[in-house]
């Protein structure tokens, strides 16, 4: 089984870009996106058949918002955690298939300043809480754009950055805490090398020709999963964003 996932800052323009043609071509069973910016009735994906659709779209127009497509039967679909302080941004969707859950999420960015923070930290517990209360039932498999580099090795510039948003200690530190938790890191537990990043920032010129990047981009998993877990791709080459996909197979 093949699922991709791809922070796509804005499907409708992310589509002329490079997004349909990789939806196409790509043959995922399974594709979980990010940073949507739109409500369903503002895109037509009629011309993509096979896939079902599940929309979580946030509440102020062209913000946020997640969405998955899966050509494989699921049982339950679930928007948001239930809880209203998070889910007016549409930034969680978990769908159930018969071996495990599916979760896909786009973390709040903690903002200059760090002046959201503290809502950052509040998400994460939210989030790991969620993800533990799944896998009581079946084991969890988890994407999207965590909006932090963990560790030093996952940006280019850690030292300029630290302390920044993204690479804040409080924010790694609760990263730390979903790994403590029994999740793993999926892309780590194949690839340790340096240089691997998912997001380059527009703001610096030819940043992504550069390689200066972080990866904030990720995949997890229930430790009990881990013999199930085949590959982990990130799709550097893939344009159509200032992210690019992660692709995961699981067999």
């Amino acid at each position: 089984m093949k699922l991709t996932s791809w922070n796509v800052n804005g499907i409708r323009a992310s589509l002329n870009k490079g997004l349909r043609e990789y939806m196409l071509e790509g043959d995922a069973d399974v594709i979980c996106l990010q940073e949507t910016k739109a409500q369903q009735e503002q895109v037509d994906l009629g011309w993509f058949s096979g896939y079902s659709a599940v929309w979580n779209s946030a509440v102020k127009k062209g913000y946020s918002g997640t969405l998955i497509l899966s050509r494989v039967p699921f049982k339950t679909k679930t928007l948001g955690f239930g809880i209203d302080e998070h889910d007016r941004e549409g930034r969680l969707i978990t769908v159930e298939f018969p071996d495990f859950f599916l979760v896909n999420v786009y973390t709040p960015n903690s903002q200059a300043e760090l002046a959201r923070l503290s809502y950052r930290l509040s998400w994460d517990d939210a989030y790991r809480a969620h993800l533990k209360k799944l896998e009581k039932t079946k084991p969890v498999i988890a994407c999207g754009d965590l909006n932090c580099a963990h560790q030093e090795i996952d940006l280019a510039n850690p030292k300029s950055n630290r302390m920044n948003p993204g690479f804040s200690d409080d924010e790694r530190a609760s990263f730390t805490k979903h790994l403590d938790a029994g999740f793993l890191d999926v892309f780590r537990q194949f690839d340790p090398n340096p240089g691997r990043y998912t997001w380059w920032t527009q703001r610096t010129p030819d940043a992504r020709a550069k390689n200066i990047g972080w990866r904030l981009d990720y995949w997890l998993a229930s430790e009990k999963l881990k013999p199930a877990l085949k590959s982990c791709t990130i799709r550097a080459d893939v344009m159509g964003s200032d992210h690019c996909p992660v692709e995961l197979v699981v067999g």
